[in-house]
C-alpha cells in the first residue's frame, strides 16, 4: 500500500508543507488532517490524551506512534517507550525526531515484548477495522499485557453522524454492519491509498467486547464530542 501517511509526516519534518492529508469515508465526508497537529507538543493535546499521558507507568508501547508525539512525551519523563507503527514513513520521522525504539511492524505481527502500558490513542482502537475482528484484537493486546498492565485508549461514538427522529431515535442505514465501521481513503499529493477499515466504537459495545475478553473496562473520561478514553486491564479472579 502506498505509505501516503509517512510521506506526508516526512514532507513536514522537512520543512516541505505545502498542503494537508484528505480523507474520504464511507460516510460520504471528505475532512484534512492538519499535518501540524500530527506533530503536536503536551500542550496542544485534547485533554483525553492529556490524561493518558498522566496515567502511563511502566514500559510502554506507543501503538500507532505516528510522528512519535506520545512516544518522546513519555520518554522526557524518563520512562522506557516503544514506538509501534506499520508506516515506514512514520517510523523514519521518529527516529528522525529522536524516539529511542521505533518498530515498523503492524499490531498483530508485533509480538516481542510484553508491555505495563499499551496506547492506543487519537480513536487507536480503529485498528481493529470491524467489530467482527474486534475480539481477536482485544486478544492480541492482551497477549502484549504483564501481569498488571493496563491498556488506555480513546474512541468516538460517531451515533451522532446520523439522522435523528422526532422520537430521539437514530436513522442507521440497514446494511447489516455496526454504524461505527468506516471505511477511509487517504490523498496527499496525489497519491492516495487503497481503502482501509476503520472502527470507532461507543462504550457499551466495547464494555460487552471487553466482558467477553476477560477485560475490565473503566471509563476514564468524556470529551466534548461523543469521545472517551477508557482504561482496560486483566480480571482479576
Amino acid at each position: 500500500m502506498e505509505d501516503v501517511f509517512g510521506k506526508a509526516l516526512m514532507d513536514y519534518h522537512l520543512g516541505n508543507y505545502t498542503e494537508d492529508i484528505l480523507t474520504f469515508s464511507s460516510l460520504d465526508e471528505e475532512d484534512a488532517i492538519p499535518l501540524p497537529y500530527l506533530f503536536r507538543n503536551f500542550e496542544a493535546m485534547p485533554l483525553l490524551e492529556q490524561k493518558a499521558m498522566e496515567m502511563a507507568r511502566g514500559s510502554v508501547l506507543d501503538i500507532g506512534c505516528g510522528a512519535g508525539n506520545h512516544a518522546l512525551y513519555l520518554q522526557e519523563k524518563g520512562m522506557k517507550v516503544t514506538a509501534l507503527d506499520s508506516s515506514a514513513g512514520a517510523i523514519e520521522v521518529c527516529k528522525k525526531r529522536g524516539v529511542i525504539n521505533p518498530i515498523n511492524q503492524t499490531l498483530l505481527e508485533y509480538k516481542e515484548e510484553k508491555f505495563d502500558t499499551l496506547l492506543l490513542l487519537m480513536n487507536g482502537v480503529g485498528l481493529a477495522g470491524t467489530l467482527d475482528h474486534l475480539n481477536v484484537f482485544l486478544r492480541h493486546l492482551t497477549s502484549l499485557l504483564k501481569p498488571n498492565g493496563q491498556i488506555l485508549l480513546d474512541s468516538s461514538d460517531i451515533i451522532y453522524m446520523f439522522n435523528q427522529d422526532d422520537d430521539g431515535g437514530y436513522w442507521i442505514p440497514s446494511n447489516g454492519n455496526y454504524y461505527g465501521e468506516v471505511t477511509f481513503v487517504m490523498r496527499y499529493k496525489g497519491n492516495k491509498t487503497a481503502p482501509f477499515p476503520w472502527l470507532y466504537i461507543d462504550y457499551n459495545t466495547l464494555q460487552n467486547a471487553c466482558a467477553a475478553n476477560n477485560l475490565s473496562c473503566e471509563l476514564v473520561l468524556l470529551g466534548p464530542h461523543y469521545d472517551y478514553l477508557a482504561k482496560l486491564s486483566l480480571k482479576e479472579y
